[in-house]
């Protein structure tokens, strides 16, 4: 394992490695069409992606090269093609309203190619109005698969053109890598050890996610913790599902102030929280005043101009001493009704900051599931992993981990978290994972996945 140091330290051979990964063409720009080369065609509204399915063309799940995602563009004259890398001679088109796969020499097969700005595009068919479409949301239900071609909404008719082996550039210096550009070694339902007490009732806490404790994870390089906190007469309760008959449970207050003694000590270390949370507003408060020193390592992006300026160098987090990081799944709005936000003691809502893919691979054996998508989409909510905002880049939390943390399987999927992260993940979110999640990370090296993604940047 490496030291912790190492995780946010590249070789500068590594750098050099990384700085040749590229896109077959360099990024687009606001006002220029892209250069030739492989493309997923991806919703701006949704995150998915333009996938051929029998000849039908559907917005599905982003799942890199297994899903006849990939198209390759090329010029045409004044238009554009945009053929199947699956099925050469074969191209993303239209049939009536319908998108559809057709022959790259039909007269359906062009498409004009118009940059409307933030490295977005519409795709028309050349001479008309009818544009390529995500088709509006039913009452109660997600955006339907099929695309449409026609004169629909604006912000459903607007694609990005996602390179399939995205541009790179090597990591700045360590003064000047900023929050967003770094990645953490994240340890899911990290307290589900039983190392530091028990986590589960009787049969679910055969399945441990974790073989160690949160001290030794701290000094094995994890900076990001997945804690599930549930509510009992003894505050806020670190429990996997119910805290009923769960044997010695630990507080969360237990935990943090574990994190926060480990951050007194080694002061140019930044360490991450998610909760998955359970307790009430006023049980939460109480529970973070238990914690001796929180307020003096306790960071808050909402009082420092984040949305406005960006993240902040680690540098300058390192200067001020703020470098511990608290979310909760909960939303503003659940909590608007108590009269109290979280954010007004320090816990920030995880859904403002940051984006998160779904979490789950599958069942804990077998054929895993590597498609990257939001794990909030549905019929009420549309977060998907592309979002930004002018001058704000949501950090991005990866999960790589199955439905039952088995040992063994686990160890297999982390050997490969590079791979998903680097062909899946990063182009469907169109940025770097801030934070590799996984169950047993003392299996498969996932560190070493982490050393790699900090030798460079995706811009």
């Amino acid at each position: 394992m490496r030291t912790p140091h190492a995780l946010l330290t590249a070789s500068a051979a590594a750098v050099a490695l990384a700085a040749t990964v590229v896109a077959p063409g360099q990024a687009a720009g606001a006002d220029a069409v892209p250069p030739p080369g492989v493309y997923y065609v991806q919703s701006t509204v949704t995150g998915f992606n333009a996938a051929d399915r029998g000849g039908a063309v559907e917005q599905h799940r982003p799942r890199g090269d297994e899903d006849r995602q990939q198209w390759r563009l090329r010029a045409d004259g004044g238009s554009h093609l945009l053929e199947s890398t699956d099925a050469p001679g074969t191209c993303l088109g239209r049939g009536g309203d319908r998108a559809r796969t057709v022959p790259c020499a039909a007269a359906d097969a062009p498409w004009t190619v118009t940059p409307v700005g933030a490295d977005r595009f519409t795709l028309a068919a050349p001479g008309t109005g009818h544009r390529l479409a995500v088709a509006p949301k039913p009452a109660g239900a997600v955006h339907p698969a099929p695309l449409t071609v026609g004169a629909g909404p604006d912000d459903l008719a607007t694609w990005y053109l996602t390179p399939a082996g995205p541009v790179t550039a090597p990591m700045p210096p360590p003064d000047r890598r900023t929050l967003d550009q770094v990645t953490f070694l994240t340890a899911h339902n990290a307290y589900a050890n039983g190392v530091d007490g028990g986590f589960a009732p009787p049969f679910v806490n055969l399945f441990p996610n974790q073989t160690r404790g949160i001290e030794r994870q701290l000094a094995d390089g994890v900076r990001g913790f997945m804690l599930d906190i549930h509510q009992t007469p003894d505050g806020a309760i670190l429990c996997h599902n119910s805290c009923t008959l769960v044997s010695r449970p630990v507080a969360l207050w237990v935990d943090l102030q574990r994190i926060v003694d480990f951050l007194r000590s080694h002061p140019d270390q930044f360490v991450t929280v998610f909760l998955e949370d359970y307790v009430d507003q006023e049980v939460l408060r109480a529970e973070l005043a238990r914690v001796d020193g929180l307020a003096d390592v306790l960071y808050r992006p909402d009082r420092t101009g984040v949305r406005e300026n960006g993240w902040p160098t680690m540098a300058e987090l390192t200067a001020t001493g703020k470098r511990l990081l608290i979310f909760t799944d909960r939303t503003r709005a659940s909590d608007a009704a108590g009269g109290v936000t979280r954010d007004t003691f320090g816990v920030m809502y995880q859904r403002e900051w940051t984006v998160e893919n779904y979490w789950s691979m599958g069942s804990g054996a077998g054929a895993s599931d590597w498609s990257c998508y939001s794990r909030w989409y549905d019929a009420g909510t549309t977060l998907p992993l592309t979002r930004t905002e002018p001058g704000f880049r949501p950090l991005f939390v990866m999960n790589h981990f199955r439905d039952v943390p088995l040992t063994s399987t686990a160890g297999t999927d982390n050997g490969k978290l590079a791979d998903r992260a680097r062909r899946f993940c990063e182009p469907a979110a169109r940025k770097k994972p801030t934070y590799l999640a996984v169950d047993h990370y003392d299996r498969g090296n996932p560190a070493a996945a982490v050393a790699e993604l900090n030798t460079y940047t995706y811009p």
